[in-house]
């Protein structure tokens, strides 16, 4: 009851980590590249994307490559994820890490607000369904990683 009584005056957050680990290092960092290289080109922001359903549409409104910025030291560490943010709030972000000789993991986090209670008390894998089709539509993980799912969903 608490729970949803802050949903129904916050809104919910819905969000999903998949890991797909062990991949290939080179496919891997092939797909970062074109991620990186469709930021840089900045043509996907403002295109609409769709789930295959096609019932919710969500508006690219910016994309970046996160760099962070250490305030303590002003250190400044780049490429530490490619960033899709959408006009709603969701987001879909790509990390890889771990490019060593044992393969690479490839790490995408998506979330997404929900305001409306009549959808806030539903799973997340199926309310992010659409997000996780963009970003796998966006990425093309399965053909750079031979993937098909991810090693771990959280």
């Amino acid at each position: 009851k608490v729970v949803h009584a802050h949903w129904t005056k916050y809104g919910r957050n819905f969000f999903t980590r998949y890991d797909y680990e062990g991949v290939d290092s080179v496919g891997a960092n092939q797909m970062m590249e074109k991620l990186r290289a469709a930021v840089a080109g900045g043509d996907v922001v403002g295109k609409e994307f769709a789930g295959k359903d096609g019932k919710r549409r969500y508006r690219l409104s910016a994309c970046d490559d996160f760099r962070y910025e250490d305030p303590i030291d002003q250190s400044v560490t780049e490429k530490q994820g490619v960033r899709f943010l959408f006009a709603d709030g969701s987001r879909i972000i790509f990390r890889l890490s771990g490019t060593g000789t044992g393969g690479a993991t490839v790490r995408l986090y998506i979330d997404s607000f929900e305001g409306d209670p009549a959808n806030q008390t539903g799973d997340a894998q199926i309310a992010l369904k659409p997000l996780v089709e963009i970003a796998l539509e966006l990425s093309l993980l399965q053909a750079h990683t031979g993937r098909t799912e991810p090693t771990v969903i959280t």
